[in-house]
């Protein structure tokens, strides 16, 4: 196995929606203490914006367990193929709320009215995550609208985050967007980036030497642009390639050869 080759303990690259392989890279690090901001303030809205892979997904579930950790009620959801009985119903129950199966959307409104106005007053303020918000059809982003502009004594019951790809913010609507207290835009990463990112990644997994020779890694930035979920797919990737070579370090030509060989670069280069 290429773990064996490279004397790892586990993979040090993984797409996935785990806090584990979360790297705090600049713009990340900005991107959250930014959102913690957003919640500790108890502002209403802020947008977290990025294009596709830039590690939106994966940002979202950190603050959520973070966000939890200091004693905030998180609903984390995606908005992706929901409609509205089915948002009301998925962020009732997320909140361990009591339903009925036949309950109607008013009445589905009404109790998680009542539970984020009670919270508010017990000063425990309410967090709602949405995630492929720019996927969102108009009645449920009409229902977050509601949601964000539920007040208690003209502030706040509740903080929203909506997470969206940078170039569809303009599906969210003029409204919801006029609520946003803050914008915060996920940059892509530069190859100082990269290297950070490869370094952490296997010392992480048991791995303290350099496994990437320097143009190798300046190669996988530029055929990644720089987007976090390309830069873990190609390096895991040449990783492999590299250890079925017995090589000592992933160079140049293994990253060409990944990409080649394997038909990725399609794939990583669609960042829509």
């Amino acid at each position: 196995m290429y773990l064996a080759h490279w004397g790892l303990q586990a993979p040090p690259f993984r797409n996935a929606i785990d806090p584990h392989y979360f790297f705090q890279s600049p713009t990340h690090d900005e991107a959250l203490a930014r959102l913690h901001f957003l919640i500790e303030g108890e502002h209403r809205a802020g947008l977290l914006l990025g294009h596709a892979g830039s590690g939106k997904s994966l940002l979202l579930e950190v603050l959520a367990v973070e966000a939890r950790r200091r004693g905030r009620p998180v609903a984390k959801l995606s908005l992706l193929g929901l409609d509205k009985q089915e948002f009301l119903w998925r962020l009732a129950a997320v909140w361990g709320l009591d339903l009925v199966p036949t309950a109607t959307a008013c009445e589905l409104w009404r109790v998680l009215a009542d539970h984020v106005i009670t919270q508010h007053l017990e000063r425990v303020a309410s967090v709602v995550l949405l995630d492929d918000a720019e996927e969102a059809t108009a009645d449920v982003l009409a229902q977050v609208l509601r949601l964000a502009q539920t007040d208690v004594d003209t502030i706040p019951a509740t903080t929203l985050i909506l997470a969206a790809r940078t170039q569809h913010v303009g599906r969210l609507g003029e409204r919801l967007l006029e609520l946003a207290d803050l914008r915060i835009d996920l940059l892509k990463w530069n190859a100082q980036d990269v290297q950070h990112y490869l370094e952490d990644g296997l010392a992480r997994a048991g791995r303290h030497e350099p496994a990437f020779a320097p143009e190798a890694i300046t190669l996988l930035a530029e055929i990644s642009q720089g987007v976090p979920r390309n830069v873990v797919q190609l390096a895991d990737l040449a990783l492999i390639a590299a250890a079925g070579q017995e090589l000592a370090l992933v160079d140049s030509h293994t990253v060409e050869s990944v990409v080649a060989e394997l038909g990725v670069v399609h794939q990583l280069v669609d960042t829509r």
